[in-house]
């Protein structure tokens, strides 16, 4: 929407150059000869932006400033100008809550460098009004979010969890898929019974079939005992696998047998037995791209695909980043007994304008690093990571000697650093990296044990 402002002078020739030099710059203007007029317009029209006189015909523009007193935080910003002559005057109009003031005769880049600061602190003030009068509203099952993607996700898990079919949910890293397979597990008739999650990428792959399906007493070397297995476990529950496509092929044909027949057969059993378990898969990854790889079974996809969910990203969810940054921070303050109660306005644009590439999850870990940080009772810029703030100092570290026309490192050594600075950020956490990365465990370890190497062309 376009800024709109109101020129209240009485002074038609100042008010031509006002409005002249405002609509070059893009803003919507109205105009008054008087306080009456200004302040019908001010209660018939949005306003941004109050410029006024002191001097009306038939009043004074301290008149309408205690007029915008009375609205409050919805009120616009406010720029006196007076005489040259009148700056005691000017004095006490910024004691009123005039924002700032100017004297005649203007000078039009001071003028519009003023009328820039103020609506730039007029926005700042609007949206950290409006995050402050968000309301949380009710958790939905440990969820939080208002935006239109978040109510329909929260739709279709009233819906699906009714049922009893499996469930494939979608998601990047970091978005909440186990807060959306506890979701299902929680709104179904099982939620008195088990529910298990297991990443399926932290578990080898000789061992992932007597995980799953468990084993008898002898089965293979270092059996000694019989081991229940996920399935069991679960069974009348729901059973969370997540990072779906790290199976290996031979078990998703077995893990496909039991979403048909319902049955598993132990390592080393002679016979099988029945299990009563709601698969929920989870995936960061490309689905079909995997199954076109062949890295997922197309028939165990269109098996799961039949009830797919998508959780939508941080930067899709609109006024979601400033209720979950409100909620985090009321978390950490309480964890960490400190008094920081919100955020200034400045703080909270760079959330609104930072993608969060690690979602939820990352969000999370900002506001726990800012309420350590902070100093004062409110987060600053400068209590968040350097990224939010667009600073050049990223941590990747560019080596020396490194331009456009001279060496350039490996892809290999770019991955690895970027690995570190993952990590780095994460506070040492492989997992969450790993999932950041969008890799397995295994993988990044793999990264990060690999030699480190110099740039192309040296030796």
């Amino acid at each position: 929407m376009t800024e709109q402002v109101l020129i209240v002078e009485d002074d038609a020739g100042v008010r031509d150059l006002l409005r002249d030099e405002l609509e070059a710059e893009g803003l919507s203007v109205l105009e008054s000869e008087t306080l009456r007029h200004a302040r019908e317009l001010l209660n018939g029209h949005h306003v941004d932006l109050l410029i006024t006189d002191l001097r009306l015909p038939d009043g004074s523009g301290q008149e309408l400033l205690r007029t915008l007193a009375d609205v409050e935080e919805a009120a616009p910003a406010s720029l006196v100008i007076t005489a040259f002559g009148g700056v005691r005057d000017a004095v006490e109009a910024l004691k009123l809550g005039a924002d700032d003031f100017l004297t005649k005769p203007l000078d039009p880049d001071h003028f519009l460098l003023t009328v820039r600061r103020l609506l730039e602190h007029r926005r700042m003030r609007d949206e950290l009004t409006r995050y402050r009068s968000l309301e949380d509203g009710e958790s939905f099952h440990g969820m939080y979010g208002a935006s239109p993607g978040m109510r329909r996700l929260f739709e279709q898990i009233h819906l699906i969890a009714q049922g009893d079919g499996a469930v494939l949910v979608l998601g990047e890293s970091g978005t909440g898929k186990e807060l959306v397979a506890r979701a299902l597990h929680e709104g179904s008739p099982r939620a008195d019974r088990p529910f298990v999650a297991v990443n399926c990428a932290g578990i080898p792959g000789e061992l992932m079939e007597s995980e799953f399906f468990g084993h008898v007493a002898g089965a293979f070397t270092g059996a000694r005992n019989n081991h229940s297995g996920l399935f069991r476990q679960a069974n009348g529950g729901t059973l969370l696998l997540d990072e779906i496509g790290e199976m290996p092929l031979n078990l998703q044909a077995k893990l496909l047998r039991v979403l048909e027949e319902g049955r598993i057969r132990p390592v080393g059993a002679s016979g099988e037995e029945e299990v009563d378990v709601r698969i929920v898969a989870a995936t960061n990854r490309d689905v079909r791209a995997q199954v076109k790889a062949g890295d997922l079974r197309e028939d165990l996809y269109f098996r799961l695909e039949t009830f797919a969910v998508e959780v939508p990203p941080l930067r899709e969810r609109g006024d979601d980043r400033e209720l979950l940054a409100s909620r985090f921070l009321r978390e950490f303050a309480a964890r960490q007994e400190r008094p920081v109660e919100g955020f200034t306005a400045a703080a909270l644009a760079l959330i609104q304008r930072y993608p969060f590439p690690g979602n939820v999850r990352e969000l999370r870990n900002v506001i726990e690093r800012a309420v350590l940080f902070c100093r004062g009772n409110e987060i600053r810029p400068e209590d968040l990571p350097a990224r939010l703030r667009g600073s050049d100092d990223d941590g990747l570290g560019t080596p020396e000697g490194v331009g456009p026309f001279g060496d350039l490192p490996t892809l290999e050594n770019l991955q690895q650093r970027y690995a570190r600075y993952v990590l780095s950020h994460t506070g040492g956490n492989k997992k969450q990296a790993a999932s950041i990365l969008g890799v397995t465990r295994s993988t990044l370890y793999r990264w990060l044990d690999r030699p480190a190497e110099s740039p192309r062309g040296e030796t």
